[in-house]
């Protein structure tokens, strides 16, 4: 039986990683409070409230037209059509 998916996409240095992290209970994505760090699609196994899923993190998706960005987006697209549940991550203080 596939487990389900969860995707955590979102801005750049918006908490994607440090929520990955938080959930997975281990820290296994970089958290830095430089953007463009997480570039891949990270993937671990968790269980949140006795229920077994696949955790995906993602790079931070933004307009800015650095050359990685567009693979940035490639990847978070991949996580989304992989993902059973998106979890869309925004900063309290810029949106």
């Amino acid at each position: 039986m596939t487990l389900p998916t969860v995707a955590i996409v979102g801005r750049p240095n918006v908490g994607k990683s440090t929520l990955f992290n938080r959930i997975a209970g281990e820290r296994i994505s970089i958290v830095e409070d430089v953007e463009g760090v997480t570039r891949d699609r990270i993937y671990t196994s968790a269980e949140w409230l006795n229920r077994q899923f696949s955790l995906i993190d993602t790079g931070g998706i933004d307009d800015v037209d650095a050359p990685f960005m567009e693979q940035i987006k490639h990847q978070a697209g991949i996580a989304m059509t992989e993902a059973d549940v998106i979890v869309f991550v925004v900063s309290g203080k810029e949106g």
